[in-house]
């Protein structure tokens, strides 16, 4: 089974793309759904989470809850704050990774993909045998954020900027999708890949 690494920045169009392969009937696993797992009412990571960020996670109908937005006030801008909270959650993290694509090999699928966004930042590339990086001008990104997201500008170019560049990200890929001209325009070239690639 070969494993494709998808990634890109903030806004850089990867639900498009984790939507088109799933569409295509591509087992995917979404991290960020991972981490949202482990941090919804009840979850693992809450008593980690509540320990090293008081103030982060309350009690409602008796089961811990997780406050994003003070976790978020919490870490961002904080390297070593975030670096606690990545120390939490990756491992769990990955031990979902490691779950989907057992299950994905079980099932006989030739490709799977793991949606990571941080893929390239965290050493993830060795993990996959291919990478794959979505990519839109900096201005369609911010903008895509904006209309998405409730953060203001400043949070934005501070999530922007912890993530590696887009050019260098560019750079490491084995393909690049440009998400910045259409979305048929970027459809089109997910499918001429998964064509190429099966």
């Amino acid at each position: 089974m070969k494993v494709i690494g998808l990634t890109g920045g903030i806004g850089m169009g990867k639900s498009t793309a984790a939507a088109a392969f799933r569409r295509a009937r591509l087992p995917v696993f979404d991290a960020d759904a991972a981490v949202h797992a482990v941090q919804a009412p009840g979850g693992a990571a809450l008593p980690a989470i509540a320990a090293a960020f008081p103030g982060t996670v309350g009690i409602r109908d008796g089961r811990r809850v997780l406050d994003r937005a003070a976790l978020r006030r919490a870490v961002l801008g904080d390297e070593a704050a975030l670096r606690r909270l990545e120390i939490i959650l990756h491992p769990m993290v990955r031990r979902a990774e490691r779950a989907f694509l057992a299950r994905a090999r079980r099932s006989g699928a030739r490709l799977a993909v793991l949606d990571i966004p941080l893929l390239l930042e965290t050493g993830g590339a060795a993990r996959v045998d291919l990478v794959l990086v979505v990519s839109a001008p900096g201005a369609v990104q911010r903008q895509r954020v904006a209309r998405r997201r409730q953060m203001t500008p400043a949070q934005i170019a501070a999530v922007i900027a912890r993530q590696m560049p887009d050019a260098e990200k560019r750079r490491r890929a084995d393909v690049v999708v440009r998400t910045g001209l259409s979305r048929y325009h970027a459809q089109r070239a997910l499918r001429r890949f998964m064509l190429a690639t099966r």
